[in-house]
């Protein structure tokens, strides 16, 4: 693991605070999985710190699918380049080029196919969907994005998928961020719901095409990965 993955690798539940590297205070936002789930909409859920008690694993994991494919910044059919660096695992990756976007099972990048979704992505994934009332849901994609303090991501519709009765979950790791859940239709009514360090969302059933997207990440570190947050998103993709 590297040294930023390894920083303050104690029990987050024994700490308040913590100075990073650069002498900043960091609260943290550590909690406890919830006995029971935000509801945002009939379909869909927010899942105080369910990821915690996995961060250890996930990072570890992490650490490994990046020795294999490599974060890079992928370009929109426009042809700009994404705030956000993009990598895979699972037997579809989600790839955006001037092409358009599309799953794949081959990264583009080295030929070769996607990393193999470690078992502690795919256990956190089932897990979060069962208690968010989704109890079969078997992801075969999840998209791995990396964002710096900046990086956003504007409201869109996840509709790349073959089957759209699967939900969406989407883990967070890292520095806070504002994620925006908008309605059915990109003009639709909008939340802003601060996320942190091991927040889940998931969404599915009626509220599965919902737009949604991630404002621009202030620079505000955290004490485990420092200035970046990593979110993983779980689909079932073919």
């Amino acid at each position: 693991m590297t040294t930023t993955m390894r920083r303050s690798m104690a029990p987050e539940a024994d700490r308040a605070a913590v100075t990073t590297s650069g002498g900043q205070q960091c609260a943290l936002n550590f909690a406890a999985a919830p006995d029971q789930p935000e509801r945002l909409a009939a379909g869909a859920s927010l899942l105080r710190g369910f990821a915690v008690p996995a961060v250890a694993d996930l990072l570890d994991a992490l650490h490994a699918l990046q020795a294999v494919s490599a974060f890079r910044q992928m370009v929109t059919p426009g042809g700009f380049p994404m705030s956000v660096a993009v990598s895979n695992c699972g037997a579809l990756g989600w790839t955006s080029s001037r092409q358009g976007y599309r799953y794949t099972a081959r990264d583009p990048d080295t030929g070769q196919a996607w990393p193999p979704m470690p078992e502690a992505f795919w256990r956190l994934a089932r897990d979060a969907a069962a208690h968010a009332g989704f109890p079969h849901f078997d992801p075969d994609a999840c998209l791995i994005n990396r964002y710096r303090p900046g990086a956003r991501l504007t409201l869109h519709q996840d509709r790349n998928e073959r089957d759209f009765s699967q939900p969406i979950v989407s883990v967070s790791l890292g520095m806070s961020a504002t994620f925006v859940f908008g309605g059915l239709s990109r003009t639709g009514k909008t939340a802003k719901l601060p996320l942190h360090h091991g927040d889940v969302v998931v969404w599915g059933g009626p509220d599965r095409l919902r737009y949604h997207g991630v404002l621009p990440l202030p620079d505000l570190p955290h004490p485990l990965l420092g200035r970046q947050r990593i979110n993983l998103t779980f689909r079932k993709a073919g």
